[in-house]
């Protein structure tokens, strides 16, 4: 029997903020938790350009264009900031 490794690419279903946190949900279900201290454009921000954001690649990015700030999933799911 075959079986094959090749995992899902994870694509973001929607992004909220809280005073702490970047809360990003993926199609999956999956909900990952970020600091918004790793992040200082988005810390510092207003709400008003946190809520300006795209998806980049169907979903495999976020783009905020008024902050010209660019994250990857898969680099948030590594921890990468």
């Amino acid at each position: 029997m075959n079986s094959s490794n090749i995992e899902p690419r994870p694509l973001t279903q929607n992004i909220q903020f809280s005073d702490a946190e970047l809360m990003v949900t993926l199609l999956d279900g999956r909900v990952i938790h970020i600091p918004i201290t790793w992040y200082p454009s988005l810390a510092n921000a207003t709400e008003k350009q946190r809520a300006n954001w795209e998806l980049l690649g169907e979903g495999a990015g976020i783009h905020w264009p008024e902050l010209d700030e660019d994250l990857s999933i898969e680099g948030l799911l590594k921890g990468i900031h």
